[in-house]
């Protein structure tokens, strides 16, 4: 499963329909270069603005260029926030992302909140929320205001649903709301550590406070919106900053409800794919009921000489990830019954 595609596979063998992009934890900050927190591991903080810079030249360049860009979450560094430098980051960020000719769809992660209110973020050019879709005739595909959730067709039959994988969370949350002692109560219960983000001796190891989870409330969403696309005979890719397939992903970086939100999926014929951020490594699996989850490999990792992002290209019967530097290619086949016929 983890084989490079032949050479042969990788060839347009059907007419392409649409392509984008995937990039995950730029996690950029004006800093030398530093260690994770176990100091195994280097992080090029202020080189991963220029894999960014690369890798936005590439989509412009592309000679199909690709309708969209997903940004996986962890845009900047927690240590942003240590020297007061979050706002002034982000807009560098940003402003390097107005250089995309296309639209970007930004997903959070731990890292925004390690700088930012969920509030702030709510209110800041990280919500790409007004970029979604709309399915007039279902209310219930409308998402809620509590947690950051959409959906969007970049072409038709295909719907790519974003998600809120820190609906659930103690991080940038405010600490009197009833919220906020919810899931330090959920967090508490499953990790006893007096660091709540050692996941040393938990049998569930993702219950860490620099994980997340989903709600019921935007579960149920989830499930009306597959439902529909069920029915509209959609093909369907879910985004998150958290992966929720323990085979693609470091056990410890999982999100907190990752089976609940796999219910949902497997209840559904029309989700072809998974894309992930979080696990620097990256991870690759196809699940038993033929639903592909990619975690995606980190820029912030990612040395120098090498990069970190890919493009999706969509086919009636598959999708193929064109990896670069550390990403690698990938082919999604559709189950039979679900080609796409145009």
């Amino acid at each position: 499963m983890d084989d490079k595609p032949s050479p042969e596979a990788l060839s347009e063998s059907s007419e392409r329909l649409f392509s984008f992009g995937v990039i995950a934890d730029v996690q950029y900050a004006d800093l030398e270069d530093g260690f994770n927190f176990q100091g195994t591991r280097r992080r090029y903080y202020r080189h991963s603005l220029l894999h960014l810079q690369g890798a936005i030249e590439d989509w412009n360049n592309e000679s199909s260029t690709p309708c969209c860009v997903l940004q996986l979450g962890d845009i900047i560094d927690g240590y942003n926030a240590q020297y007061n430098a979050s706002e002034k980051s982000l807009e560098l960020v940003m402003d390097t992302f107005k250089r995309l000719k296309v639209p970007v769809h930004h997903t959070w992660g731990n890292h925004e909140f390690y700088n930012f209110s969920r509030e702030y973020l709510t209110h800041s050019k990280l919500n790409t929320k007004f970029l979604e879709d709309q399915i007039v005739h279902h209310p219930e595909t409308m998402p809620s205001e509590d947690y950051y959730a959409y959906h969007f067709v970049p072409f038709p039959k295909f719907r790519f649903v974003l998600l809120d994988a820190y609906d659930l969370s103690v991080l940038g949350m405010d600490q009197s709301s009833p919220k906020y002692e919810q899931c330090m109560k959920i967090l508490r219960e499953h990790n006893p550590n007096t660091e709540l983000n050692s996941p040393q001796g938990l049998s569930e190891p993702q219950f860490v406070q620099f994980n997340g989870g989903f709600s019921q409330e935007q579960l149920n969403w989830l499930n009306e919106v597959l439902t529909f696309s069920d029915t509209n005979q959609e093909k369907v890719v879910i985004v998150s900053h958290l992966p929720i397939y323990p085979d693609a992903s470091d056990s410890v970086c999982l999100a907190w409800n990752y089976r609940d939100a796999l219910a949902v999926i497997w209840s559904h014929e029309c989700v072809v794919c998974f894309f992930a951020g979080h696990t620097h490594d990256g991870g690759y699996s196809e699940d038993p009921f033929g639903v592909y989850h990619v975690s995606l490999e980190g820029v912030i990792e990612t040395a120098p000489d090498s990069q970190a992002f890919g493009t999706v290209h969509v086919y009636p019967d598959k999708m193929m990830l064109k990896g670069r530097g550390r990403v690698p290619d990938r082919i999604m086949n559709y189950k039979k019954e679900r080609a796409v016929h145009c």
